[in-house]
């Protein structure tokens, strides 16, 4: 099979690199040249167009900024696609879009399998990343091997819109967790206490978490280069308030992180790191959250 790959963005490169690493046949398209010359020199056939695209590949993963994105490259796609192509769609998108966006690919013969990921760049670069299926199991039968190849773990989480769900509610518990994170910190500081041991201690308790682990390094350094911006943190926030609301569940810690991110948002641009939400309440005290030895990329 030879797969195509639309959009080679922070994440979605380090995904087709690992297809291309792993030998896959990749044909790869990007609206930033420099990111499919990159794809290329390791081994992708780089096309010239969507459509350039669409006419030399058997599926096609896709992996963009937001629905939006999506709808436009797929309406762009579906007519060149061949019959009986399947669309792996690894953007975080909602619910209802991807339900959408299924049915407008299935009344073009194109079937498709969601596949948003999880975990970090830093995890996408080692092809450790966590993915998440939503989707027929013999989609997911069929294209396992690609999709191992991405990723260090794949879990079917049900029929399609389920991964949709899945992978915002992930999301949701990581940035409560990151502005927790930032309390228990400054905390620690204005208690005296060491911060690389504070953060030995933490790994090491009942406290710890996936963002400790990973996201605390980078407040920790003071470079907050976590490679996921306040734009794409409230746009996550906002598919799990809107699936909250339609399914009458009250989320009140997440409804004041969304709030945060707002702030962190009018503070630092859209396009600042997420992590550096957590500079809110520093500049507030006026007391930087930095320790010696942290990496500034994970």
């Amino acid at each position: 099979m030879r797969y195509g790959f639309v959009g080679l963005g922070n994440m979605g490169g380090h995904l087709a690199a690992s297809l291309i690493r792993a030998g896959f046949d990749v044909v790869v398209y990007d609206r930033k040249p420099d990111a499919s010359r990159r794809h290329g020199a390791m081994g992708a056939v780089v096309a010239a167009s969507l459509v350039d695209l669409a006419g030399q590949v058997d599926h096609v993963f896709t992996c963009l900024p937001d629905p939006h994105a999506s709808e436009a490259v797929l309406a762009q796609l579906l007519p060149f696609l061949p019959e009986g192509a399947n669309w792996i769609e690894c953007s975080t998108l909602g619910r209802d879009d991807v339900l959408r966006l299924a049915h407008f690919a299935s009344d073009q013969g194109v079937r498709m399998l969601e596949a948003p990921v999880t975990g970090g760049v830093h995890l996408a670069a080692r092809g450790e990343i966590t993915i998440f299926l939503g989707g027929e199991v013999d989609l997911l039968a069929l294209h396992r091997p690609a999709l191992q190849a991405m990723g260090g773990r794949l879990i079917h989480i049900g029929p399609l819109g389920a991964a949709a769900v899945m992978k915002v509610i992930s999301n949701m518990l990581a940035f409560v967790h990151l502005l927790a994170e930032g309390e228990a910190l400054m905390l620690a500081s204005r208690g005296g206490l060491d911060l690389r041991t504070v953060y030995e201690a933490i790994g090491a308790s009942a406290g710890n978490s996936f963002v400790h682990e990973n996201e605390a390094q980078l407040i920790l350094n003071g470079s907050y280069d976590g490679r996921f911006t306040m734009d794409f943190a409230l746009r996550d926030l906002g598919f799990a308030l809107e699936f909250a609301r339609e399914a009458g569940v009250p989320l009140d810690l997440a409804a004041q992180v969304q709030q945060a991110f707002v702030r962190g948002r009018a503070a630092f641009g859209g396009d600042a790191p997420s992590t550096q939400v957590v500079k809110l309440l520093e500049d507030l005290l006026q007391t930087p959250l930095r320790s010696e030895g942290f990496p500034d990329r994970l």
